[in-house]
């Protein structure tokens, strides 16, 4: 029997990640560890300052297994494979489903990426689900049909070494074609926003909204998204730019 693990930035009790692990069942052994608390905008940190705990939780899917974890979700992962399961290395890594979207650049900043990322470094075919919506009550069936086509093709081909996949799927679309694409060029855009306290001193406060730099393209994943269709995005970890070291060679 397959194993998958899985986690995800939104901690244990996110309805995203119980919705998912119910839609992996099928597939295999369902193992998941997931941070204690919410952990988005994570990417792959690591904790260094303070001692890992795990604790197994009740599952809401029968015939699976769940953890949490007091650290960020590439903890999650690295302990898993350390420990949770045994020494045994899981057939397929799988992060989500994130309630809101890690299209384009958020792929960067994502704690469920970065999960999906840490997967990929241990040379496990690895893939991250996220819904467009970050209703913390979200109806997640949306995702279970693309689930359906990308799993079992993920578990009998793998992915060649050093890829990962980023899948988004549009909230309220039932039955979303699914667009293989590439990553849009965007950036966030008045990110945060000023305040004062009771003492007259400012601080901050993360705002801000994303800005599309390519609203014409076609061929990415945030065109795919606002026309109706999930994206599915083959990312790397290798993020040298040969082209451009030809410039700096001494």
């Amino acid at each position: 029997m397959k194993l998958i693990l899985v986690s995800n930035d939104d901690g244990y009790m996110a309805k995203g990640v119980r919705e998912l692990m119910a839609m992996l069942a099928p597939y295999g052994e369902v193992v998941a560890v997931c941070p204690d608390q919410g952990r988005s905008g994570q990417s792959m940190a690591l904790t260094f300052d303070a001692p890992l705990r795990i604790r197994e939780e009740k599952s809401p899917v029968p015939g699976t297994r769940l953890y949490s974890c007091n650290g960020t979700p590439v903890d999650c992962v690295k302990i898993s494979c350390y420990s949770v399961l045994g020494g045994r290395k899981p057939d397929l890594v799988v992060a989500g489903i994130n309630h809101g979207s890690n299209a384009s650049v958020n792929v960067l900043y994502s704690g469920t990426m970065g999960a999906v990322q840490e997967g990929c470094t241990w040379g496990i075919p690895s893939i991250g689900f996220s819904l467009t919506t970050h209703d913390p009550d979200a109806d997640f069936s949306a995702v279970r049909p693309v689930v359906d086509q990308i799993i079992p093709k993920l578990l009998d081909e793998g992915l060649p070494e050093g890829t990962f996949i980023n899948v988004n799927v549009p909230a309220g679309v039932p039955d979303a074609p699914i667009a293989v694409c590439r990553e849009c060029k965007a950036h966030w855009s008045e990110e945060y926003k000023e305040y004062t306290d009771p003492m007259g001193r400012p601080f901050y406060m993360l705002a801000g909204h994303m800005v599309n730099d390519e609203p014409d393209s076609a061929d990415t994943d945030l065109y795919a998204l606002s026309h109706g269709k999930a994206s599915l995005v083959v990312e790397a970890l290798d993020r040298t730019a040969p082209e451009s070291l030809k410039s700096f060679l001494l």
